[in-house]
C-alpha cells in the first residue's frame, strides 16, 4: 500500500504523527485541492506519510459515528528531519520549526 500520494506543484515532505491517546482517531488532509489523505490510527500506533508542506492534519476522535475535530496540526510542525551528510547543509526557516517537550 503507498502512502505518498500525487499532488502536483507541490514539494512534498515527510511527517510523524503518533496518536497518544487512549482512543481510536481519524487523521485526515483536507486542504489540499485534488488530493485526499484519510487513516484510521489506533490507540499507540504511530504514521509516517507524505503530504504537501502547506497541508494541515485534522485529528478526530471518539467512536466513528461521533467523533469530533480534536486538533489540526500543520504537517510542517510533524515534519521528519532525516539526518543529512556534512557535504550538505540543512537550512530550515526558524518559522517553519517546532521544538517538540518531552
Amino acid at each position: 500500500m503507498s502512502y505518498q500520494l500525487s499532488c502536483q506543484g507541490n514539494s512534498q515532505i515527510l511527517c510523524y504523527y503518533a496518536n497518544a491517546t487512549h482512543q481510536i482517531q481519524v487523521v485526515r488532509i483536507g486542504n489540499i485541492p485534488n488530493w485526499c489523505f484519510e487513516r484510521v490510527v489506533f490507540p499507540g500506533q504511530r504514521l509516517m506519510f507524505e503530504a504537501a508542506a502547506e497541508a494541515v492534519l485534522e485529528i478526530h476522535t471518539g467512536v466513528v459515528t461521533s467523533a469530533i475535530l480534536s486538533d489540526k496540526i500543520p504537517c510542517y510542525v510533524l515534519r521528519v528531519i532525516e539526518e543529512v551528510s556534512s557535504e550538505f547543509d540543512l537550512v530550515i526557516p526558524e518559522e517553519k520549526c517546532a521544538v517538540l517537550a518531552p
